[in-house]
């Protein structure tokens, strides 16, 4: 154990103890400690107890402890506070920027447990809320936790798009110089718009020599320059290279093959394996090598085309027998913006500035949807605040004609699935969205009771981000979903397709099921600033994938059709 991986344990044990709260005489020991065993010319590892113990700042206190860990790799009093921590917890020890206080603060103020809270309390602009942290404290601690997860495995969809349609342009342009008859296309997980990426991957009709001449093409080197590139054994009668860039994640491959192997290979990296088998089962025998293009696959095989985003599950080739598949909602359906917040609770822009900005963008109609006052860490609103905002609405709707904002709200849902206002005031609002933002760990019977009382509620017309889920850092909580969507049907209550790239939520595998139970969703994109609506596009990627249109999808209802259905709602 090197002397910079003794002190980092060091650091970690001061920072834990001043997070507790500990002996602030305690904690100075171990901070002048780690300067001491960082700054040292020799390794620890290979001194005397003894002399360990001479040198000033480490003493027999520090010591001892040194001794402990290069003996067993552990010091009993780190484990200690480490158990007394959530790990999410420990894990913002390792922020850069982000100090034992701060995070104090925001653990027990916020009930913020991990990154991935944090770093959405960042997006929703709650750490502003908080005493001692401004606007450059929080955008700070936003890009220091971006930092580090990009150091992760795994990245949101949203992440990733960029850099992988970038580095695709890139090679396209560098391609015309290596061989200009070669071919070369993205496929994988990101043509499959999955919510999550672990790897970018291409498939090529180039060899290896190609390949790293393809890198050194002047596109390339500028923008995504390869630091390694090797190769492994692969089983599509060619090879895969494996090869790393400083700016993207840790694993891209690169499927080479034969030219007379391309179409094939390129189909089987679009589907997920339960597809391909069942696929390659079921049609194995009708096709040869050159029949496996998409303009030519579906209409050998007389079924109806399967687009990449659906090549999930097998049951979708049995639907595509059956004839063509209906077309999916795209970007251009979404006609209204449901679920934003403004600065009445804790949204970036004022509410004027965010019905502008959707009328600019084209949209119908708006429906702002701030907190309510159960979320006191958001600004959540009295009833008086309400009283104010929909006056405000009332004098921007006859400025924005015919553009209109709906008087929404996102209702809590409290521990016992009770809204968190009285009959009357929800009756004030055109729509309601019922949502979970507070105890969130309960067991499976508890926190599917909780849900289907909100949603009994005769006020509720929306149930929001149904899970809790955030991506890459926080499980949903345990639900019976088949209790969830039936009390949805039998109550009319839609369910939201929240469009946060870090929610995604309901999860798309459950959306057929919804469907089937002729249950509307909604894609909305929870947005708390201006840019937030733009997230409206993560949502219909994911709607493709279950197949959703636009007539199940209420945000694409027009403004004459989402006044009628709020007519009918209040009818009921």
């Amino acid at each position: 154990m090197t002397n910079k991986e003794i002190a980092a344990k060091f650091k970690l044990l001061a920072n834990l103890m001043e997070l507790h709260a500990e002996s602030s005489f305690k904690v100075r020991t171990y901070q002048n400690a780690v300067r001491t065993i960082e700054k040292f010319a020799r390794e620890f590892k290979d001194m005397e107890p003894a002399e360990m113990m001479d040198i000033p700042g480490i003493g027999t206190a520090v010591g001892g402890k040194t001794q402990e860990l290069l003996a067993t790799g552990h010091i009993k009093v780190l484990d200690q506070w480490i158990e007394k921590t959530p790990p999410g917890v420990v894990e913002m020890t390792y922020i850069k920027g982000l100090g034992p206080k701060k995070i104090a603060v925001i653990w027990h103020e916020l009930g913020v447990e991990n990154l991935g809270e944090l770093l959405y309390a960042c997006e929703e602009n709650r750490l502003m809320l908080l005493k001692g942290f401004g606007q450059k404290t929080q955008d700070n601690i936003k890009e220091a936790i971006l930092f580090f997860q990009d150091q992760a495995g795994q990245f949101l969809y949203a992440q990733v798009e960029t850099l992988a349609l970038g580095l695709d342009a890139a090679f396209q342009e560098g391609l015309i110089q290596v061989a200009i008859d070669a071919r070369l296309e993205l496929v994988g997980q990101v043509r499959r718009q999955l919510p999550v990426i672990d790897k970018l991957e291409w498939v090529t009709t180039l060899n290896e020599i190609e390949v790293r001449s393809l890198f050194k093409q002047p596109a390339i080197q500028q923008l995504y320059p390869a630091t390694e590139i090797k190769i492994v054994p692969s089983d599509n009668q060619g090879e895969t290279l494996l090869f790393k860039c400083d700016k993207l994640p840790d694993l891209y491959l690169i499927h080479s093959v034969a030219v007379d192997r391309f179409e094939k290979q390129a189909f089987l990296c679009n589907c997920s394996k339960e597809f391909e088998m069942a696929f390659i089962e079921k049609y194995k025998d009708n096709l040869t090598d050159k029949d496996w293009s998409d303009t030519r696959l579906f209409d050998k095989l007389e079924i109806g085309f399967i687009p990449i985003c659906q090549r999930e599950s097998p049951v979708i080739i049995e639907k595509a027998k059956a004839g063509p598949l209906p077309p999916s909602l795209t970007l251009s359906d979404i006609k209204g913006v449901i679920h934003c917040h403004s600065r009445y609770s804790d949204g970036g822009q004022t509410l004027a500035e965010m019905a502008i900005a959707a009328k600019e963008k084209g949209f119908e109609y708006l429906m702002i949807s701030d907190h309510s006052q159960s979320a006191g860490y958001a600004g959540g609103l009295k009833p008086e605040r309400i009283i104010a905002q929909h006056e405000e609405i009332e004098q921007l709707n006859q400025s924005l004609a015919p553009f209109k904002i709906f008087k929404s709200i996102e209702s809590d849902i409290l521990r016992h699935g009770d809204l968190d206002y009285t009959d009357d005031v929800l009756a004030s609002f055109d729509l309601v969205i019922a949502s979970v933002h507070s105890v969130l760990k309960m067991e499976q019977q508890d926190a599917t009771n909780r849900l289907v009382k909100a949603i009994e509620n005769k006020y509720t017309h929306i149930l929001g981000h149904m899970s809790g889920r955030l991506l890459l850092s926080r499980k949903g909580y345990p639900l019976d979903m088949e209790k969830i969507l039936d009390a949805c049907a039998a109550n009319n209550v839609v369910i939201e397709l929240n469009a946060n790239p870090r929610r995604l939520d309901i999860d798309w595998t459950y959306i057929e099921r919804a469907l089937e139970k002729d249950i509307l969703l909604s894609i909305d994109p929870d947005a708390h600033s201006i840019r937030g609506m733009d997230d409206i596009r993560y949502g219909v990627l994911v709607a493709q994938k279950a197949g959703l249109t636009a007539r199940q999808n209420l945000s694409s209802f027009s403004l004459k059709e989402m006044e009628q259905y709020i007519l009918n709602f209040k009818i009921k």
